[in-house]
């Protein structure tokens, strides 16, 4: 169910809640399964407020959970949804999720720039359609959904954008292998960079986060290597402290950094990662775009 009364961030003034997203606004793309569910329920369990934007309306065989069940695991985390059927791609889906957190919440306090489409043919198997599809999907999204957010961030009154996307590796490896995946998901860490530099005076802090080893998602287990990599991988749950752990940073103190989930968590005093593994037997993968 959708929340319809007024309780935004904006309102609790710059210092308040600074450890807890509590009456915060997050404005999600996709969001009904993986990782962007996680840092949904993770937010949810302060009492915070969950807009997403999401594609899945009716169940779908190959993937777990629709826009409607991660609303309603949002709800019993303790959280207030708002559900916005819709694409990402489309201008007119991005700006009903925009109008419909600002009625629902009276505000945004976070853009989390979560969507994103995986393929990791290499140039001459690469489809065009494929092509238009991941930038349109992962860079448009990212820089359109951020856009159309902007105005009401700038009330807030400790703005975050955060990105899923790598570090910027130039290494051959990576230009290399699935370039039309790397220049798609480098886009997007280059649109949050560009934001954090725009907006660095105003207050709005714009960062990314990218996983230190895979995480067990559908896209690990049906993409890059099914039961075995699932084995080898962290639950999202690291992913989703680790962005908890940055939405309540002072946007002012931390901007313009491609960050790892690992080294955000060690940096505020975790030492035992054993509870995120999937497997605590299994040599963990290291993900894409970071070297050994």
């Amino acid at each position: 169910m959708a929340a319809t009364d007024h309780e935004a961030g904006t309102d609790a003034g710059p210092d308040a809640g600074a450890a807890s997203l509590a009456g915060k606004t997050i404005l999600m793309s996709g969001g009904s399964r993986g990782i962007g569910l996680a840092i949904a329920l993770r937010a949810a369990r302060d009492g915070a407020n969950v807009v997403l934007l999401a594609k899945t309306d009716k169940p779908d065989p190959r993937l777990d959970g629709t826009i409607h069940t991660a609303a309603a695991a949002i709800e019993a985390a303790g959280g207030r949804v708002l559900p916005v059927v819709g694409d990402v791609r489309s201008d007119e889906a991005v700006s009903r999720a925009v109008e419909g957190a600002v009625s629902a919440f009276g505000g945004i306090d976070v853009v989390l720039n979560n969507a994103s489409v995986l393929t990791l043919a290499g140039t001459l198997e690469l489809t065009p359609k494929r092509y238009d599809l991941m930038q349109d999907v992962n860079v448009r999204g990212t820089y359109m959904l951020t856009r159309a957010a902007l105005p009401h961030l700038l009330h807030a009154g400790n703005p975050h954008i955060l990105t899923l996307s790598p570090p910027l590796n130039l290494a051959p490896q990576w230009l290399g292998s699935h370039p039309a995946y790397t220049l798609a998901k480098y886009g997007m860490t280059l649109c949050t960079l560009a934001f954090a530099a725009e907006f660095a005076g105003q207050g709005v802090a714009a960062n990314a986060l990218w996983p230190r080893t895979t995480i067990a998602t559908a896209a690990v287990a049906n993409i890059l290597g099914g039961a075995e990599m699932v084995r080898r991988s962290r639950t999202p749950e690291i992913v989703a402290d680790a962005a908890h752990a940055i939405l309540t940073t002072p946007a002012r103190e931390l901007t313009g950094q491609v960050l790892i989930d690992e080294d955000v968590l060690r940096e505020r005093g975790m030492e035992d990662f054993g509870q995120y593994a999937v497997d605590p037997s299994a040599e963990l993968m290291p993900d894409l775009y970071l070297n050994p």
